[in-house]
């Protein structure tokens, strides 16, 4: 059968700069076709050209055999293609069941109707989200549930996924590949865009591989394996550096105690949480969403208040310490990478340099008051060099730039006032397998150069490879340690879930 989309020699460049270039891409009726490459490969910028979010530069692009451009994505939706973006696009200040009906409502509404309907719906799916919330409520899980939900409402043939499941639990992803499921049995074509290279073997018929905009590979999914798709992406095979078994022999021995955390409580999210943590350590903490694990440190970090009556102590340095803003946590040494980078970690609009150096400014800079360009000059360039930020140059806005090198802007931001203790929170989310090496060398260097260092993340090889003592958080509290020696994939996830 002719492919319902396909794209030849298509090319879209930015100020001169090809992000994509003669890209060849095929999608059949009922197909998983899993789109995978580095951040900054050029997959996000194909698939919006389908989606009519951006016009190519050269080249065509055909729809069920007529050579299309869609010049808005309304105009690709009303010809049946639908995207779920990787930042999610939903109106904040309404509820799940507005977005859901957003620009399909009919002339008369009746509140009610609409919210039991999108309940009914939202059910179907296996998505257990309250129609009446607000968006700007929910986390970051529920909002790309709502999103998936819009794009399946409105019954598209083509759909594209943009990292769908990087804010997902194990129990959500399962749902979601029933769904996907579902879909290609009544005909609708997924393009899956991941860098969970294991997802994309699993549920995809074919895989697209883009190398520096460039095509480099595409055939079924059973013609890969793990390594060549990792070959194929950064042009060598990572396996050895990602996810590696490192034996008690690389387990890093704690130095002084840094942090001390006793009964600390907030809320019902936060409950009698005791912990410690060494410089010159990796502190691993796994837990499911909702576990507590993410809002303890966010505590720590001044961003959230423990209870006042009962709330527990805080001992930084054998200093006990109460943090009402963060900025005082950030005097005391203390930084905090953020799981959500768009929303709490950069100012999008803001340059690189800029970015960074507010970071500066933030850690108390003796020249706070006064701005000097050459030295946010020379602080970006040599953070870029050491971080191994790729953009066109310095002044490059961080809006424009990859998902990878906007992490590692963020984790500049904060490694530029020369912290004590550093604390990751989902550090390699939707991060290519490239950009992830590189990541975890930064992490890694620095509990070499004797910082304390904590990682929070869902993702358990990351967790078993990165940390020094694993700790499992669970309804509130740290329930488990592991030394890697003795930790296993499935101790670690009873002990989060039982």
């Amino acid at each position: 059968m002719d492919p319902i989309i396909r794209m030849e020699k298509i090319t879209k460049a930015y100020r001169g700069v090809p992000a994509i270039k003669d890209v060849d891409f095929e999608l059949h009726k009922g197909e998983v076709h899993a789109l995978l490459g580095e951040n900054g490969a050029g997959k996000s910028t194909l698939t919006k050209m389908m989606a009519g979010v951006v016009e190519p530069t050269s080249g065509k692009m055909f729809h069920h055999g007529k050579e299309t451009v869609f010049t808005n994505p309304n105009e690709a939706l009303e010809a049946g293609i639908a995207m779920v973006f990787q930042e999610t696009s939903l109106v904040p200040s309404m509820t799940v069941a507005q977005n859901l009906y957003l620009g399909s409502e009919s002339f008369l509404n009746r509140l009610r109707g609409t919210f039991i309907s999108a309940q009914q719906f939202l059910q179907s799916l296996n998505f257990s989200v309250d129609p009446t919330a607000l968006v700007a409520t929910l986390g970051a899980a529920k909002r790309q549930m709502v999103e998936i939900a819009r794009a399946v409402h409105h019954k598209a043939e083509v759909i594209i996924f943009d990292e769908p499941t990087a804010t997902l639990t194990p129990e959500e992803k399962r749902h979601f590949f029933a769904l996907i499921e579902r879909l290609k049995k009544s005909g609708v074509s997924i393009i899956f865009i991941s860098h969970a290279l294991e997802e994309a073997l699993q549920i995809s018929d074919r895989i697209t591989i883009l190398r520096d905009g460039e095509l480099v590979a595409s055939d079924k999914t059973e013609n890969f394996t793990r390594d060549t798709v990792i070959a194929a992406m950064v042009g060598r095979t990572l396996s050895g550096e990602l996810y590696r078994d490192r034996g008690e022999s690389g387990v890093r021995k704690a130095g002084k105690k840094v942090l001390s955390v006793q009964d600390i409580s907030m809320g019902a999210m936060v409950r009698n949480n005791s912990f410690s943590v060494f410089a010159g350590q990796i502190t691993g903490v796994f837990g499911l969403i909702g576990s507590g694990r993410t809002e303890t440190f966010k505590i720590i970090s001044g961003i959230y208040k423990r209870d006042f009556l009962r709330g527990g102590t805080v001992v930084l340095n054998e200093k006990p310490t109460r943090y009402y803003v963060p900025r005082e946590a950030v005097n005391d040494g203390i930084v905090y990478v953020t799981e959500d980078r768009k929303s709490e970690g950069f100012f999008e609009t803001m340059s690189i340099a800029e970015n960074i150096y507010a970071g500066l400014i933030a850690a108390g800079h003796d020249k706070a008051w006064y701005i000097s360009k050459n030295e946010m000059s020379d602080v970006a360039a040599a953070w870029s060099k050491k971080l191994n930020i790729k953009a066109i140059n310095d002044n490059a806005r961080v809006v424009e730039l990859s998902g990878g090198n906007q992490q590692k802007v963020v984790i500049g931001k904060g490694l530029v006032q020369e912290p004590k203790l550093v604390i990751f929170d989902e550090p390699t989310r939707g991060v290519d397998v490239g950009a992830i090496a590189e990541i975890h060398q930064i992490i890694n260097g620095l509990a070499d150069q004797g910082l304390a260092v904590v990682v929070i993340s869902s993702y358990l090889p990351e967790i078993m490879n990165l940390s020094d003592r694993i700790l499992v958080c669970r309804q509130g509290r740290i329930v488990e340690e592991f030394s890697p020696a003795e930790a296993t994939e499935e101790k670690i996830m009873y002990a989060a879930v039982h």
